[in-house]
């Protein structure tokens, strides 16, 4: 069974069953907001979140397509330094994957992703970057409701605030290389289409 990134074209509420993660790495709290298909977002500790989502992937199915709001693919340089993705920075804001936030997430979703990786799937998964950032100053964060978000705009719903961005429009400049954040781990997924929230 195939784990790998998804495309564009996939991105619509009939492409199979959807899971979507806002994922949180805490060790003793519910961290995670966690929705299937149109399932109310439940909040999940890590090891939770893990579970379940490895049980519905080793159920027989349809392609189970997955969306975790973490960095699902770095830039480098051309001198092999960490640079920024295009979705990373708005105005004088940024959020880039190889700082703060960006990194604890990203370990999280290794090994999410590894866990997945390593069990018996017996469905396809495509793989979907999440990004739900740049909130107003003074909004208080939810997992629940940034799943929500993110259902709404793969989904394409009435009064969703967003954009599915292409892999190759995450490059800031031409002589950027892009990659599976996993590579390093000795995972390559591809570099996923982004399910892109507006705040």
């Amino acid at each position: 069974m195939q784990l790998q990134a998804g495309s564009s074209a996939d991105v619509h509420r009939n492409s199979g069953t959807w899971a979507f993660i806002d994922i949180g790495f805490a060790s003793n709290k519910a961290s995670s907001g966690f929705a299937v298909d149109d399932d109310s977002p439940v909040l999940l500790t890590f090891g939770d979140l893990k579970t379940r989502l490895l049980a519905i992937a080793c159920e027989p199915g349809d392609p189970l397509n997955v969306v975790i709001e973490a960095p699902l693919s770095v830039a480098f340089s051309a001198a092999g330094n960490p640079v920024g993705r295009t979705i990373e920075k708005r105005g004088s804001s940024a959020r880039y994957w190889y700082l703060g936030l960006g990194c604890g997430v990203l370990v999280a979703a290794t090994y999410l992703l590894r866990s997945l990786h390593d069990a018996p799937r017996a469905r396809n998964i495509r793989l979907f970057e999440g990004l739900v950032s740049f909130k107003p100053k003074g909004v208080a964060s939810s997992h629940t409701a940034d799943v929500q978000a993110l259902r709404a705009v793969a989904w394409r719903m009435p009064g969703a605030r967003g954009s599915i961005v292409e892999p190759e429009a995450l490059r800031v400049h031409a002589t950027h290389s892009l990659q599976s954040a996993f590579v390093v781990a000795g995972l390559d997924f591809g570099v996923p289409p982004v399910v892109a929230v507006e705040a």
